[in-house]
């Protein structure tokens, strides 16, 4: 069932409130979900939500409320086209009345109407280095969303917007731990299969990564595999 409409006095306590719960999660993923299931219980007219995340140029679905979010979601990757990634693209709010007589992506509009949706907002999220994503919220009926529901997902998309960010770095962060520890071991395989120091070693990993054109650390990473590879043979 959609969301109704709030009292002015019980939005502004809904909002604040959920600001209160978001600052006490540490973890961003759950910052997510949280977002996620309040869209559905605040924004007017929502009865679905789920968020978009943009990798690389696959849109991934985070947290979704339904199955179908996540279906519609891996629907505009295959199409490359649809609300989410023309809020991501274009920078803008992307707001559909009528899934019927919506044209502007007629296979998307199909395959809501087939799983009952029939309206939608989209919002992009965003930090200053660019699009992270999106936010959107899906309705069971036509013309279901109004401007109080469009600023109420703003909002929301503020805070879903930061917690993507959070998200985004501490995966970088792993990332590079992850790098430096396979480089580390690739290290120490060279220095004792050809009696070289430290340096020496990443030198030579280092021109193995030039010459072919590969990333160090995916060069690392074969060197350590085909040891273990080894290992297992000889074990």
């Amino acid at each position: 069932m959609a969301t109704p409409p709030p009292a002015a006095d019980d939005l502004a306590h809904l909002l604040g409130t959920l600001a209160v719960e978001l600052e006490g999660h540490s973890d961003p993923e759950e910052v997510l979900r949280e977002i996620v299931r309040s869209s559905v219980e605040i924004v007017p007219g929502a009865r679905w939500a789920g968020i978009s995340y943009l990798e690389g140029d696959r849109i991934e679905s985070r947290v979704p409320t339904d199955r179908l979010v996540a279906e519609l979601d891996a629907l505009q990757t295959t199409l490359d086209g649809g609300p989410c990634l023309s809020a991501l693209r274009e920078h803008h709010t992307v707001k559909i009345d009528d899934m019927a007589i919506e044209r502007r992506w007629p296979r998307f509009a199909e395959a809501a109407l087939h799983r009952g949706v029939r309206s939608l907002l989209s919002f992009r999220l965003f930090v200053r280095r660019g699009s992270l994503g999106a936010l959107n919220l899906y309705g069971g009926e036509t013309n279901v969303f109004d401007e109080e529901s469009i600023l109420v997902g703003e909002v929301l998309a503020q805070h879903a917007s930061v917690a993507l960010a959070r998200l985004n770095s501490e995966a970088r962060f792993q990332r590079a731990l992850d790098s430096r520890d396979i480089i580390g071991q690739a290290k120490g395989l060279l220095m004792q299969r050809s009696n070289v120091d430290g340096l020496h070693a990443f030198r030579m990993l280092l021109k193995v990564s030039q010459e072919t054109h590969t990333k160090l650390v995916d060069v690392a990473q074969y060197l350590v595999q085909a040891h273990e590879s080894g290992l297992a043979q000889t074990g």
